[in-house]
């Protein structure tokens, strides 16, 4: 076994594992935790990342540092995705990084963000499930994957990141509280322009299984089973239908953002972008059952951090 730490920094969160990984591939979690901290905040419009931001995600990643050398981790890996691609002064985030992890973020491109979020996906899952479709619905970017898990072996077919998410989405289109029917309106257009892009490229011919991954998609099973407080064992492998997506989306997009603070369920740090995360999800949801007759999304907790735990086992 090998102690390895992965940590995932994307648009609107940092999350963090160390994990155990066999010779062929396993994972035992020593330690999983994510922290919302917005580094992607109005980069989609000034195309720089905030002080604020950095700050508060170095604050996070100087915690993140602190509990993998407890823990003894070999080796580490740090990803930065949608918000540290777009930026203009990406170079403060990685002068940062350095500093605080005294290593290197890599910055992937979103068709290696999808393949790693693939392979994390769908370890748990039954092969002869496959082939499946994995989405990840983040603060900026979407990636949608499509391959095959047969004896241990991935095998990726296709993959595209489209730059839409929930952070993305609400600061465009639905700055209402609650967001106007017109905005949502304007927002599902955007989605489906945007979305058309990934299916265009990635075929679901043959695609039997949707797995959702990621803080959004988990949030929404969290919110739609009612739980009191967020439960990663009842989210993980949990079942949310196509008539489900559709009303936990029309639900949380009704509300305003005082409402949605209510839902224990619901991490503080999404409140505010939790409905157009839905959006996105709900109008993926409609096109998988039009495109691939797909009625029916199954929701891992497991996702692109367990892939790159894997890649530097």
């Amino acid at each position: 076994m090998s102690r390895v730490a992965a940590i995932d920094c994307g648009t609107n969160s940092i999350r963090l594992l160390v994990a155990d990984v066999s010779s062929t591939g396993s994972l035992r979690d020593v330690h999983r935790e994510q922290r919302v901290v917005r580094l992607g905040q109005g980069v989609d419009a000034s195309g720089v990342l905030l002080p604020e931001a950095l700050e508060r995600t170095r604050a996070a990643l100087a915690d993140y540092t602190a509990v993998l050398r407890r823990a003894g981790a070999e080796r580490v890996r740090m990803v930065a995705t949608s918000a540290t691609r777009d930026a203009r002064n990406r170079d403060e985030f990685f002068d940062m990084v350095r500093a605080t992890l005294v290593a290197d973020a890599e910055v992937i491109s979103g068709d290696e963000e999808a393949a790693l979020s693939f392979a994390g996906a769908v370890g748990d899952l039954d092969p002869d499930d496959g082939p499946f479709v994995v989405v990840d619905t983040g603060g900026g970017s979407t990636e949608l994957v499509v391959g095959d898990s047969t004896g241990g072996t991935v095998t990726v077919r296709a993959a595209r990141s489209v730059d839409i998410g929930s952070v993305r989405i609400t600061e465009r289109c639905l700055t209402g509280d609650p967001p106007t029917a017109s905005e949502v309106a304007r927002a599902r257009e955007l989605a489906s322009t945007l979305l058309a892009e990934a299916f265009a490229v990635v075929p679901l011919l043959g695609v039997r299984t949707w797995v959702g991954v990621a803080g959004t998609i988990t949030t929404l099973s969290a919110f739609a089973q009612g739980l009191a407080a967020y439960e990663p064992a009842a989210v993980h492998l949990s079942r949310l239908s196509r008539a489900g997506v559709a009303r936990v989306a029309a639900d949380l997009l009704g509300m305003s953002r005082r409402e949605r603070g209510e839902h224990r369920a619901i991490d503080p740090g999404r409140i505010d972008v939790i409905g157009g995360g839905a959006l996105i999800v709900d109008v993926l949801a409609g096109e998988l059952q039009e495109r691939a007759g797909i009625t029916e999304m199954v929701v891992s907790e497991h996702d692109i951090l367990d892939g790159i735990a894997r890649s530097i086992a």
